[in-house]
């Protein structure tokens, strides 16, 4: 291949990652906006609620993404069939899927239900531990609802065919979620103000809903019919197709945990440091959680490429559309940190008109604007690495990086262990840097094991 070629190819793959990225993107921050909605329209409710929805929501987060990082394993699989034209074989898998959704749905109600080992740790105040419990327990009601979702989105994002997925998140956030929100947080025509609790409320039903609208499109939809998705029943589990799943799905679910249990932990110990400090805590994280949608959103389009380049046995093709995903995660991630460093003012302000709170956040957006670049590069390459069914070694990788490096290295300095942390860096700005240290310690680790996949591959 000519030095031309591979700039064509390059600047192809670049492309066709962009314009599979844009609705997914587009979808990712309809779903994250649910949560800036809860945050927005809880703090003008009370400080307490908004202390209890930046509790209650970190536990939920760190339980539905470590599941939902399970389900995630259907995308690889599915653009690899997809690649290879195995169509039949694709409803098979969804169809396992669904027994898979309702499985970890069990698990994951459980814990919901009982949280109280997770509130120890944050030595919660009993009023607002009572609300932290209301809000899970509600939220246990809507996760059947949300994992089966990520079945339907699964699929559609495996076979390039996101944006029906996007309408339907968009939709549910303006028509269901925002209205509802309104009506049970702050009451209405005679129903109480719940606060927290009435976020969960509202998630529920709007949950539901876009599974329903979810399964209305792939039972009429003519795209699906390739699969033959119905017309078999659901069947019964097929074990060997479960434990493939597993054996991919619960690494890359453990991954997921792993990074947003750091961020959970990281406000358990900040919960220690008042609820003022909480709540800014839950400002900037709530922030960088919606910038992660960009390179989030440019990963999982290049994973989809890289795997259905895999199915069709085109290896090479596989590596440059996955080293034009990362790169173009890269660039874009520079231009975002810069952009809200400067702007953090404004943004802080569109989420609390409590002036404490906004001072205690504004040296915290130093950080979020600083790691985009780390970001980028640890979730382009760990995606990348799934479309090759790699997840098990990137898994410990993240243990390390992320738990001990992270977790670990902000706590020493959060709570000044040693006795010499600098005055800057103690409390939740030292929680911060250490997190911003592993994400650029397990980037540089994911992207030295993609290459040596890469070659082995290569090598047969």
């Amino acid at each position: 291949m000519t030095r031309r070629d591979s700039a064509h190819n390059a600047s192809s793959f670049t492309s066709r990652v962009a314009s599979l990225a844009w609705p997914i993107l587009v979808g990712q921050l309809a779903v994250i906006l649910n949560g800036v909605a809860d945050t927005m329209m809880t703090a003008r409710h009370s400080a307490t609620d908004l202390a209890a929805l930046g509790l209650g929501a970190s536990v939920y987060v760190s339980i539905f993404v470590g599941l939902s990082g399970v389900m995630a394993a259907l995308s690889p699989v599915i653009g690899q069939l997809y690649g290879a034209k195995k169509f039949e074989a694709i409803g098979a898998e969804v169809r396992q899927g669904v027994w898979l959704a309702l499985f970890l749905s069990l698990t994951g109600s459980v814990l919901l239900l009982f949280p109280d080992f997770l509130l120890d740790i944050a030595q919660a105040p009993p009023a607002l531990a009572g609300k932290v419990r209301e809000y899970l327990a509600l939220l246990a009601l809507a996760l059947p609802a949300t994992l089966g979702f990520r079945v339907y989105a699964s699929l559609n994002t495996a076979i390039s065919r996101p944006r029906m997925v996007m309408a339907i998140q968009v939709g549910a956030l303006l028509l269901l979620k925002i209205p509802l929100n309104a009506l049970f947080i702050f009451g209405f025509a005679g129903l109480p103000a719940l606060g927290t609790p009435g976020c969960a409320i509202a998630t529920g039903i709007a949950a539901w809903l876009a599974l329903l609208a979810g399964w209305l499109v792939l039972r009429s939809g003519d795209t699906y019919r390739l699969f033959g998705i119905f017309g078999h029943g659901l069947g019964r589990p097929a074990w060997p197709a479960q434990s493939a799943l597993l054996r991919l799905g619960v690494p890359m679910g453990l991954s997921y945990l792993i990074e947003v249990t750091a961020f959970t932990f990281m406000a358990l110990f900040i919960a220690r440091l008042g609820n003022e400090t909480l709540a800014a805590h839950q400002v900037t994280a709530n922030f960088g959680t919606v910038l992660y949608m960009l390179p989030l959103s440019i990963a999982s389009a290049t994973g989809t490429l890289v795997a259905q380049e895999i199915g069709a046995g085109r290896l090479q093709a596989a590596r440059a559309a996955g080293n034009a995903g990362i790169r173009l995660g890269m660039v874009l991630a520079v231009a975002l940190g810069a952009l809200v460093w400067f702007a953090r003012s404004g943004i802080i302000a569109l989420y609390t008109p409590d002036p404490g709170v906004a001072a205690a956040a504004m040296p915290l957006f130093f950080f979020i604007g600083f790691y985009q670049l780390f970001d980028s590069l640890q979730v382009g390459a760990a995606f990348v690495l799934r479309a090759y069914k790699v997840a098990t070694v990137p898994t410990l990788m993240y243990a390390f990086s992320l738990w001990g490096a992270g977790l670990g290295g902000g706590y020493l300095l959060g709570f000044d262990v040693l006795g010499d942390t600098p005055d800057a860096l103690r409390g939740a700005a030292g929680f911060w840097l250490g997190n911003s240290a592993s994400l650029g310690l397990v980037g540089i680790a994911l992207v030295w094991y993609l290459r040596r996949v890469q070659r082995l591959r290569a090598e047969g």
